[in-house]
This record gives C-alpha cells, sequence and structure tokens, in this order.
C-alpha cells in the first residue's frame, strides 16, 4: 500500500506538466521557386498551453488522489495491527484452554486414584463380587436384589441390600450425588470425561497449529516459528474515556480522511475540466529554408524565412465539456453519500466494541468471584470424598463448574483486549 502511495505520488509531476512540442519538418523534393530564392525544407516547432490554472487544478487533483492512496495505506496498516493483536489474543486464549484442560485431568487422575483405592478397600458386603483373579474389577449385583443399573435401590428387609445402597453412586442428571463409597460407575465416568479431555486437547492443539501459522503469515514468518505469550494476560484498559474514543474516531479515522480526501480532489477536477473547454493557445515558429536562385538579383535571395506563429483551439462542442462537468458533480455527491454512509457504519462498529468492552469488564469481575467460591467448594468436596468416600457426583460437577469459570475468566478478559483492540483500530490509534 505505501509502495502504491509513492506510485500516486509520481503522478503529480505528470500532471502539472505542458503537453510536449510539436516539431514537424517537410523537405521539397523539387525545390519550390519564390521570389526571395528556391524554398527547399519547411521547419515548424509549436507548443500548445492549456487555459490559466488547468495545469495547476491537475496537480492538486493528483495530490489529493495521492492522499488518499495514503490514508489507504495507513487504513491497511492499523488493520494489520488489528489482525495480529486479535490472532495473538485468540492464540493466549487457546493455550490456555489447552492449559486447563490438561491442568483438569490432572485433578480428574487424582480422583480417579481416590475413587479406586475407595472401591477396593469397599466392604465385601456392599453388593459388589470380585472375582480372584481380577479384584479391581467387581460384577453386577445379583438379580435377586432390588437394586437397578445406576441406582442404588434399597431393599428394606435385607441388610446387604443396604450396603449396595450405601456404596453405590446414584445417577442424578448426568453424574448424580453419591451417598456412600466409590462404585465401578464412577471410575467408568471419570474415565469417560478423561477420554473427552485428552480429544479435547488434542482437537485445540490441532486449532494452535493453524493459529499460529495464520499469525507468522502476518509477521511474514515460517509458519512453524515460535509464537511468545505470558503465562498470565492482564486486561488491558484503553486508558482513555470512551467519549474520547468516539470523538478521537470522527477525527482520525483514514476512511474518513480518505473521503474528505476525494471530495477536494473531485473540486480540482471540476476546475480542471471546466478549464479544458476554454481555448488553448499554441506559440511556434516557422522556419522555411531557401537556397539562392542565380536567376535572381534581390536583396532577399537565398535568406532563410522565419515565422512566428500563434494558434487557438476552437473548443466549440460543448457537450463532452458539461458531461465531464457533471461527472464531476455526480462522483461528488457519492462521495458526500459514502462519507455518511462509512460514518454511520463507524459509529455502529463503535457501540458494538463498547458493548463487548463493557460486558468484558463485567464477567471478568463476575467470574472472579464465582472461581473463587467453587474453588473453595471443591476443595471442602475433595477433603470430605478422601475422609468418607462419598460425593464423588459432587466433586465431578464442581469440579466441572470450578473449569468452567477458569475457561470463562480467560475468554472475558481476551474478549476485554480484543474490544480495546477493536477501539483502538477504530480510532487510528497505531501504537501497540
Amino acid at each position: 500500500k505505501y509502495t502504491e502511495y509513492q506510485a500516486a505520488l509520481q503522478k503529480v509531476p505528470q500532471a502539472g506538466s505542458l503537453p510536449d512540442p510539436e516539431l514537424s519538418m517537410g523537405v521539397f523534393l523539387s525545390p519550390m521557386e519564390l521570389l526571395s530564392g528556391n524554398q527547399v525544407a519547411d521547419l515548424r516547432l509549436m507548443q500548445m498551453f492549456p487555459w490559466f490554472g488547468t495545469l495547476r487544478a491537475a496537480k492538486d487533483e493528483m495530490s489529493l488522489m495521492a492522499n488518499v492512496r495514503y490514508e489507504q495505506f495507513r487504513d491497511a496498516k492499523l488493520q494489520v495491527l488489528y489482525e495480529v493483536h486479535s490472532t495473538w489474543i485468540d492464540l493466549y486464549k487457546l493455550r490456555q484452554n489447552i492449559r486447563l484442560s490438561e491442568k483438569n485431568a490432572e485433578i480428574l487422575k487424582t480422583i480417579e486414584r481416590i475413587a479406586l483405592v475407595k472401591f477396593r478397600t469397599a466392604p465385601l458386603g456392599n453388593g459388589f463380587i470380585t472375582s480372584p483373579g481380577n479384584q479391581g474389577i467387581a460384577s453386577a449385583p445379583s438379580p435377586s436384589t432390588n437394586s437397578s443399573p445406576g441406582m442404588g435401590a434399597m431393599d428394606n428387609g435385607t441388610a446387604g441390600n443396604t450396603a449396595v445402597a450405601a456404596n453405590t453412586m446414584p445417577q442424578t442428571g448426568s453424574l448424580g450425588s453419591s451417598s456412600g463409597g466409590a462404585s465401578l460407575a464412577d471410575l467408568y465416568q471419570i474415565q469417560i470425561e478423561l477420554g473427552d479431555l485428552e480429544n479435547n486437547v488434542a482437537l485445540l492443539q490441532n486449532q494452535q497449529n493453524a493459529l499460529v501459522a495464520q499469525f507468522n503469515s502476518y509477521l511474514d514468518r515460517q509458519p512453524e516459528s515460535p509464537v511468545s505469550l505470558p503465562d498470565t494476560l492482564i486486561a488491558d484498559s484503553l486508558g482513555m474515556s470512551l467519549t474520547a474514543v468516539s470523538d478521537s474516531m470522527l477525527a482520525n479515522n483514514p476512511m474518513l480522511d480518505m473521503l474528505e480526501y476525494e471530495q477536494q480532489s473531485l473540486d480540482s477536477r471540476k476546475k480542471m475540466v471546466t478549464r479544458m473547454g476554454y481555448p488553448m493557445i499554441g506559440i511556434g515558429v516557422n522556419y522555411s529554408v531557401i537556397n539562392k536562385n542565380e536567376m535572381l538579383s534581390s536583396e532577399m535571395n537565398g535568406k532563410d524565412m522565419i515565422m512566428p506563429m500563434v494558434t487557438l483551439t476552437v473548443p466549440i462542442y460543448r457537450k463532452k465539456y458539461r458531461a465531464m462537468q457533471n461527472e464531476a458533480d455526480f462522483q461528488k455527491t457519492a462521495t458526500t453519500l459514502n462519507y455518511s454512509a462509512s460514518a454511520n457504519s463507524l459509529k455502529n462498529e463503535y457501540y458494538l466494541a463498547v458493548q463487548l468492552y463493557k460486558d468484558a469488564h463485567r464477567r471478568i469481575g463476575l467470574y472472579g468471584s464465582q472461581r473463587l467460591l467453587a474453588g473453595k467448594s471443591l476443595d471442602i468436596m475433595i477433603q470430605r470424598f478422601t475422609v468418607s468416600g462419598s460425593g464423588l457426583a459432587d466433586i465431578l460437577r464442581i469440579r466441572q463448574q470450578t473449569l468452567d469459570y477458569d475457561y470463562k475468566i480467560v475468554e472475558a478478559i481476551a474478549d476485554y483486549n480484543k474490544a480495546g483492540a477493536w477501539l483502538k483500530r477504530l480510532m487510528a490509534f497505531q501504537q501497540y
């Protein structure tokens, strides 16, 4: 874009230059006899001059169009800065999701080990039958009991069935709440969630590779080049009021500046085409080469002739000039309407960015406090489960809730910073 701007600057001297002079030359194959000798050749040099002010208006038009190119370059630079910033934030959010998923997997493995210990140390009267060859796997309860699959139903008539109810986790929703020791279904549920987490981590890693390649493409680097990211992303405030952002947006946005320069260039163009409808003046000289005629005794015999010349164009076909003026007027009207439409579009983007900015700021505070409470609840539930072996389903539920809040905090901070980058993009703020 900057090279295109430099190319547009080269049109300024082109538009402000005079037309090339015309040189015409004619040679007589047979000398023409004149009273002053024999004319053998005729040379003519002519320079045309547009009407006064035409070249200046043409230079102004090209200079303002070059400014249009410069604003396009500035807008492209701001867009690249925003895309680099936004992609970098997305990459940070993705890596944090991978880290949280791996951390969650470690928590699940810890819970799995505790549940496995509780399951293996459960008394024989709890309704599970272990085979001598494989003590880590329990068979299903006897069909004669009143327990149903997935629920520890109680039989008031037998103590064995009471033990089954005390050591089997009932299912409420997807997990339910436990009322006794860990069951084989609990272990299966944990392993299912571990498998889902591993699949999610693999999916996120594939997305990370694509996002790293995209980020490096903005910087014109190799797709596999490493990208440095912080361990913690701090919420970056704008450092100014939103009203100041709105005022700066309308004053400094390159798209609006580009349309303003385009309007000014069309004013200069109308001046130029108006003056093009006036006559052009040509100033030149005619030089006739004359040889001596031996038959003449005149003092002018053999003297070359020099004749100054003036030409004038007669622009009588006015239709095309009026059409060029009308064209400039229509283009200026279209540019004025485009300016209004662009300003309205920027205002819409501004309100969307402000909405995202304020919403993300609110969510950061909310999810932070919610995450603190969920973390305390999870610690209490893990301690209770370690002592009594009950509440595994509640642990899994609260653990998932804690993980969700961790995800939401990362996402809220990322949205907050992206909204700030968006507002900086709108107000043409170039210092990242």
